[in-house]
Formats: structure tokens, sequence, C-alpha cells
């Protein structure tokens, strides 16, 4: 019987400790204007887009993993709850890419007007 008592209380520990650590969504960075910044800022511009996706693919990853937590610590459910709890995490998931997607266009956008500005 203690064996299970202490089984139950280390993954109790392990959950808690994993929900104490929230995904957290990054913030969204500056983007040097390519019609005025120098080479410099727009390299800075390129490393911290760079960061931005790594970090939203970070936040992705985590927001999976603390649903499947979730779920997994909840037991049997309902089949129209676990349509709920997958559409929610379907649109958070999905709005996390697109405005991931909005800001990688932005900067490439930048680098054209950069180019073009560069070349003339």
């Amino acid at each position: 019987m203690t064996k299970i008592t202490i089984a139950i209380s280390a993954l109790a520990f392990l959950f808690a400790s994993h929900a104490s650590v929230a995904c957290e969504y990054p913030a969204k960075v500056s983007i040097a204007n390519g019609a005025t910044a120098t080479k410099e800022e727009m390299i800075a511009s390129q490393a911290a887009v760079k960061k931005y996706v790594a970090d939203m693919e970070a936040y992705l990853a985590c927001i999976v993993d603390e649903e499947k937590a979730a779920v997994a610590l909840m037991g049997d459910l309902e089949p129209e709850a676990e349509q709920q709890r997958t559409e929610m995490l379907d649109k958070k998931y999905n709005a996390a890419v697109e405005e991931m997607e909005r800001m990688a266009a932005a900067f490439n956008a930048e680098v054209q007007t950069y180019k073009a500005r560069d070349n003339s």
C-alpha cells in the first residue's frame, strides 16, 4: 500500500511542477524598417525574428504537452468534452502558427524593401 501512495505522490509532484511552469506565449519583436534601417539593424531584426520563431515553436510544443498531461490526469473523458478540448487546443495552436507566419512575412517584406533600397 505504501508503494502506491509513494507512486501517486510522485506523480502528483511531477504534474504539479509541470503545471507551475505554464506555457509562456512569446512577446512580439520589433522589426527594423527596411526603408531606413542599416545593415546591422536588419541583421539584428533577423536574429530577433529567428529567436521569436524558435520561442514560438517551443510554446507550441509546450501547449501540446500541457494538454496531453491534463487529459491524462482527467482519465476517461466524454466524447463531447474531448472534442471541445481538442478544438480549443487546435484554435490556440493555429492562432500561434498564424502569428508566427505574420511575423515572418512582415520581416520578409522589410528585407525586400531594404534590398530594393540598397540596390538603387
